[in-house]
């Protein structure tokens, strides 16, 4: 075989390689909706088990009729308590979906905050830029957070955005605190600022974009957990390598899963369900949903017996 038919046979393999990879990453793994399961020690000593539903970048079409079925189906979870970190939307006419989509969900004590994609629509953007520019910002056409808000809280779930709040939940008193999404520099965290209620069994930060700078605000002021989102887990994952890029300045390593964030505290970043319509393919990333076992921790602070960036050893999927 000459070197030209050589290339050519090569090339013409890459190239089909490419596309049957595509194919999978946008028709197949985009869908293939997964259920994980931690267990967190983050709990005050002679806690009793807290089961959290973390759901996180819906990125809700009102088509998409496979997600919007995976989702009503894990209420049969019957958690004590949801946490969503925002990105709901991903069309203007979405909320409808949003909340049918969660159905009985939405009866069982929630927290939320909000995302970028629930103030802006997505827009087309040069996918390099996550790579060369993370910091560019393209917005969309505004979306009706407002109506998605009052959605949820008619429903009795309580907006985290700016606020501290005590609850109490399957007997356990919280003391939460959330911020607006740090991503769109939307986050003013001096507004909730000052030591968590040592006495809670367990003191709980939210935010959808896990930007180190304000973590750091939460471990300072003695979080034991804070939950995000955002990332998509990195979306684009390579074998062996894992994420590509975050699109914040959160390193690689804690794209996705559990981890140790300074001495005492504990992060879970969620790989999200949705994506943008923009770039609608996962790969090494399935789309999920995680379900945390919160327990006492043996000495009463956050430890889940990981290396930084490392996930839970007591993590599952389904």
């Amino acid at each position: 075989m000459s070197a030209a038919s050589v290339v050519k046979k090569t090339a013409a393999v890459a190239a089909g390689s490419l596309v049957a990879g595509v194919g999978y990453a946008s028709l197949i793994e985009r869908n293939a909706f997964v259920l994980r399961e931690a267990t967190m020690p983050v709990l005050a000593p002679g806690s009793s088990p807290l089961r959290v539903l973390h759901l996180s970048d819906l990125h809700m079409r009102p088509g998409q009729r496979r997600k919007q079925a995976w989702l009503r189906d894990l209420a049969r979870l019957e958690p004590d308590l949801v946490v969503n970190t925002g990105d709901n939307l991903a069309h203007p006419k979405a909320v409808p979906a949003v909340v049918q989509s969660l159905g009985d969900l939405l009866s069982v004590p929630g927290l939320f905050v909000f995302g970028s994609n629930d103030y802006f629509a997505p827009r087309l953007k040069n996918p390099l830029n996550y790579v060369t520019n993370p910091q560019h910002r393209v917005h969309g056409e505004p979306l009706p957070w407002q109506d998605l808000r009052a959605a949820f809280t008619e429903r009795g779930w309580l907006d985290l955005t700016h606020t501290r709040r005590d609850v109490d939940v399957a007997g356990l008193h919280i003391a939460v605190a959330g911020v607006d999404d740090p991503h769109l520099k939307r986050d003013r965290y001096d507004t909730i600022a000052g030591k968590a209620n040592s006495a809670a069994n367990l003191t709980l930060g939210l935010t959808h974009s896990p930007e180190p700078r304000v973590l750091d605000r939460f471990a300072a002021d003695g979080y034991q957990l804070v939950l995000a989102g955002h990332t998509h887990g990195g979306q684009l994952c390579l074998p062996f390598y894992g994420a590509i890029v975050t699109n914040c300045d959160l390193d690689r390593s804690r794209a996705k899963g559990a981890s140790r964030w300074g001495a005492n505290m504990q992060l879970h970043v969620s790989a999200g369900i949705g994506t943008s319509p923009f770039a609608p393919v996962r790969f090494c990333c399935r789309p999920e949903a995680t379900l945390l076992t919160l327990v006492a921790a043996p000495t009463g602070g956050g430890h889940v017996g990981t290396r930084a960036g490392q996930s839970s050893p007591t993590v599952s999927a389904r």
